[in-house]
């Protein structure tokens, strides 16, 4: 290793390319649909390929589905759902714990695909996404035979055929989180995976075929927006579980008001993150970039507005400088790659323009030296100081590796800053005081709160949010209910 020249702090170092190997999977040149337990051909016979973001080649041809395809899909749903909600639970648990066990034995090639159809680095794929996946899988096994003992005194019943929209930031976690309770409870599913990262769902579909689930309890439609409408407008579809942006999610409660469809919507965020003085700074400062910088910033609970306490604002603010400096951009693939490639062209355009926004109002940009390749889509992690409540970046969802810096003095203070935004997924806060989480676990208004840490997921743990960040937990007992009803 050599330090590099160029560095203000003088202390980081490069390092030799450790690239994860792409022997070992196998990825096809066109993936046709996935409907009642078959890849079939899409009826119009369109196809769009689906691009490797950090150098902008094409992976593979994917099908399009019609409407014609949904209605087809929906069909299959709604021919298996009596034999397979009045399978035991004991025998539904069987199935879901045999996907998660396909996914654990092809974990290595699931993650390879996850970074390069996604850009996020190895390393969360190979740690984070692909064994969480596998997580909620188990952890759903095990209550498709307890139901009455979840929900006890009452008498719980699938909804029926559940439509789920995914996004494209953790295609395969989002599928498991929607999939496994949606089975669990006896519900057939037609799931729709992002356009830009369908490439992981399909592979999970490869193992749902194998792992000889019935047909048409899983369909699987790829294609953009006009199939998600399709799925949300179909008379025969019981319930929506959709995650994604907070205008796509407005658009779907007015489709469905006056019908009796069932939904849950998981929409966006602007985190606020709360370092106090009596923080463990370097502890907190690691929590800082991990909230933000976590999938190149592609996270709806993402802590992209940091709050820290007056006195200790300086020294926070030069360590995550530095800490910064040390972040490596780079191929997705290579395991020592802190931040990947934006997902898509259009997301990097829209990450560039709330950074142009951002010194158009004023802030004070700050980004690390560092060398971007020359091919894909790239972003460097990026700090403004100087905002006020009333910038852009502050108060709208950036989706990037981008973070707005404040400042506080007193708990009442940051309370009204945190809570000043449309949003309500998340926050973080950092002390050593627990009366002082206590107090604002009971006073921020986000679904989540994180106490020393940020990003920490559990499939024993529900997720969701208020306000513009939607209605609904998944994970956890709780992730159960929205696919069930009671007499």
């Amino acid at each position: 290793m050599s330090a590099t020249e160029n560095n203000p702090f003088n202390a980081s170092w490069t390092y030799d390319k450790a690239p994860e190997s792409t022997d070992h999977i196998q990825l096809k040149e066109q993936y046709e649909l996935f409907i009642d337990g078959a890849f079939v051909k899409p009826l119009k016979g369109k196809y769009f390929e689906t691009i490797n973001p950090s150098n902008n080649q094409t992976i593979a041809s994917v099908a399009e589905a019609s409407s014609e395809d949904v209605d087809k899909a929906v069909h299959a749903a709604r021919a298996a759902f009596d034999s397979w909600s009045t399978l035991s639970g004991r025998e539904r648990g069987k199935y879901i714990y045999r996907i998660a066990r396909l996914i654990q034995e092809r974990a290595r090639e699931f993650a390879v695909i996850e970074s390069m159809d996604g850009g996020k680095p190895i390393r969360e794929s190979r740690d984070i996404d692909v064994p969480l996946a596998a997580n909620h899988f188990f952890y759903y096994a095990g209550w498709a035979d307890k139901l009455a003992y979840a929900f006890p005194n009452k008498t719980p019943k699938p909804l029926g055929v559940a439509g789920q929209i995914i996004p494209w930031n953790f295609p395969l976690l989002m599928a498991a989180w929607k999939l496994a309770p949606a089975l669990a409870t006896g519900n057939t599913v037609v799931l729709k995976p992002a356009e830009t990262t369908p490439l992981t769902a399909l592979k999970l579909a490869e193992i749902i075929q194998e792992s000889g689930l019935p047909k048409g309890v899983v369909n699987i439609l790829t294609g953009a927006g006009a199939t998600g409408a399709a799925i949300v407008q179909h008379p025969e579809v019981d319930k929506i579980a959709f995650t994604g942006s907070t205008a796509v999610g407005k658009y779907i409660q007015k489709t469905i008001a006056g019908t009796p469809k069932k939904l849950t919507l998981e929409l966006g965020g602007k985190g606020a993150n709360i370092i106090f003085e009596d923080a463990a700074i370097d502890q907190a400062v690691e929590g800082i970039v991990n909230a933000i910088f976590f999938n190149q910033g592609h996270v709806c609970c993402a802590g992209s507005r940091l709050f820290v306490q007056e006195s200790v604002a300086s020294t926070v603010i030069q360590k995550l400088k530095e800490r910064m400096e040390h972040l490596i951009v780079g191929d997705p693939l290579d395991k020592n790659t802190d931040i990947g490639a934006i997902n898509s062209t259009k997301q990097l355009e829209t990450i560039k323009d709330y950074v142009e926004k951002g010194l158009k109002e004023g802030g004070e940009i700050y980004q690390p030296v560092c060398d971007l390749p020359k091919k894909g889509n790239w972003c460097r992690p990026t700090l403004f100081l100087n905002v006020s409540q009333s910038h852009t970046i502050v108060q709208e969802e950036i989706f990037g590796p981008v973070l707005t810096v404040q400042t506080f003095r007193t708990i009442d203070e940051v309370i009204d800053k945190a809570n000043n935004t449309p949003y309500g997924l998340s926050a973080g806060v950092w002390t050593q005081h627990g009366a002082k989480i206590f107090h604002l676990t009971q006073q921020l208004n986000a679904g989540v709160v994180w106490a020393n840490t940020f990003n920490k997921f559990d499939p024993t743990a529900p997720f969701g949010g208020y306000k513009e960040s939607g209605f609904g937990r998944e994970g956890g007992l709780q992730g159960l209910r929205p696919y069930l009803k009671f007499n």
